[in-house]
């Protein structure tokens, strides 16, 4: 079987994960309405779920990843796609909530699992490419799941919102379990060497570095399309366009923030912050009831947020070169922490000082970022 055909489902699985936690981002006047529950409630659909991720991923991993992983990847998507398919009809916003759960759990060990898959399709000297192809997957996830659940709500239902996830996911987890080759076995480094790295200072400030990137983004980004719904009147099928458009400001985002590490990697992550502070700054002056005005402001918004990933990504596994796989599992922790904070902080502001209010969350989360960003910089000069 072809490694190219098998690497595009291991995308379409990654990107239907993504799909899953961050999909409700776009649905969320929706899930409001449906279920007359707050702003701040509906966010910790995202908050819960980020949560989870980061408590209970690395006993996952290590429990799960044990076993063949064609069952692992396969098993999970169809738990995506089932929770999805479930939660199209969740008769109360409980049910909805307590439907996140199963795939919060399995998120961490789809992630692992899959880009192991992914690097063993192809030779060592070409594992770069497998990792950078698999992470299209999560990007588009990232970046083009909320544009397209809202719009497949706007236009078709709000039941078909969930269905277009549950059928992703069911495409990728048939296609995975039939293409998949059996993994050989391979020895791994021993839990004490990897644990090792949580010794180093300079690893605790890249995952607090990357804990208030995730804070900064998901404070304003968790309420996107609430945001936009509140501050400019549009209508469904206008802000699923703005995503749209906020997804291309992502994926160039992410081709330029790669390119910039490459040449100078303190700079770039210094800079990344201030950014997406200035992006917040643009989006609260020009945001307005005009589309011709909202298409550029969204695309510098999803330049600026989604170029976090790979910003703080590479920051954090640049702190523990020796222990790669572990420094991963740390990012996706402390992404999701980050989250967490970021979505119940937001909220918390808009709560108590209206919808705005989520942009002075962000900014807050930006500072603190560029402060451990400097921590790390200066106990680096200092060391050597």
């Amino acid at each position: 079987m072809s490694a190219g055909r098998i690497l595009f489902f291991i995308a379409l699985g990654l990107f239907g994960l993504y799909a899953v936690e961050f999909g409700v981002v776009g649905i969320l006047p929706a899930i409001i309405a449906r279920y007359g529950i707050s702003v701040a409630q509906a966010g910790w659909l995202v908050g819960l779920f980020a949560l989870i991720v980061a408590a209970g991923g690395p006993f996952m991993v290590l429990w799960l990843s044990r076993f063949d992983r064609r069952k692992v990847l396969a098993g999970s998507l169809l738990v995506f796609s089932l929770c999805s398919l479930l939660s199209a009809w969740a008769p109360d916003f409980s049910t909805l909530m307590a439907l996140r759960v199963p795939s919060a759990l399995l998120h961490p060990v789809f992630f692992a699992v899959a880009f192991a898959a992914a690097v063993s399709l192809y030779r060592p000297e070409r594992a770069a490419h497998a990792t950078a192809m698999a992470f299209v997957g999560t990007s588009m996830g990232l970046v083009l799941g909320v544009p397209l659940t809202t719009w497949v709500q706007a236009r078709v239902s709000y039941e078909a919102s969930f269905l277009f996830c549950a059928a992703v996911n069911l495409a990728a987890a048939v296609a995975l379990w039939v293409m998949l080759p059996a993994a050989p076995k391979t020895k791994t480094a021993s839990y004490g060497s990897q644990l090792a790295i949580l010794r180093k200072p300079a690893v605790w400030l890249a995952v607090a570095m990357t804990v208030c990137v995730f804070g900064a983004m998901f404070s304003v980004y968790s309420y996107a399309a609430e945001y936009l719904a509140r501050e400019t009147g549009l209508n469904g099928e206008a802000i699923s366009a703005l995503l749209v458009v906020f997804g291309v400001g992502g994926v160039l985002g992410n081709l330029l923030a790669g390119r910039w590490l490459g040449r100078n990697l303190a700079r770039t992550v210094v800079l990344y912050p201030v950014v997406l502070a200035v992006a917040y700054g643009v989006l609260l002056v020009f945001g307005s009831a005009s589309l011709a005005v909202l298409l550029p402001v969204c695309l510098l918004w999803g330049a600026a947020h989604t170029s976090g990933l790979i910003v703080s990504q590479v920051w954090l596994t640049s702190a523990a070169p020796e222990a790669p796989e572990f420094a991963t599992s740390l990012y996706i922790s402390a992404a999701n922490l980050g989250v967490v904070f970021g979505s119940t902080l937001g909220g918390a502001f808009i709560t108590c000082a209206g919808m705005p209010a989520a942009l002075w969350s962000g900014w807050l989360f930006t500072v603190l970022a560029v402060a451990f960003v400097i921590l790390k910089i200066r106990l680096r000069a200092t060391s050597i």
